[in-house]
């Protein structure tokens, strides 16, 4: 690493690490968009554990939910912000560095 690069462990962020967090953001970065009811189901998780989880995400600003009504119940839907997709992707950054490359396959 130059002195003018910057430290891929900068990018480690202690709030999406926790797995089902980190598991949200996976889920949402290549959804887009996703069901409330979906992402509880993809994790197999409460509600109440998802929504302590999500809660957690909005606060530090990287996900949103848009709330609309379908079959007459409304329903949640979350997605990564511009920010909580950016971090996301720099605490994988992070996460390989830590790990290196991936080994040779063996011959």
């Amino acid at each position: 690493m130059s002195a003018d690069s910057p430290d891929p462990l900068s990018g480690f962020d202690a709030t999406i690490h926790a797995p089902n967090r980190l598991r949200v953001c996976a889920l949402l970065d290549t959804a887009g968009e996703a069901e409330f009811a979906r992402v509880q189901s993809h994790l197999g998780v409460s509600a109440s554990v998802l929504s302590k989880h999500v809660t957690v995400l909005m606060d530090a600003g990287y996900v949103a939910q848009r709330k609309a009504t379908r079959d007459t119940r409304q329903r949640v839907w979350l997605h990564l912000t511009p920010e909580g997709r950016t971090a996301y992707h720099r605490h994988l950054a992070a996460l390989h560095a830590i790990v290196g490359p991936p080994p040779a396959p063996a011959p």
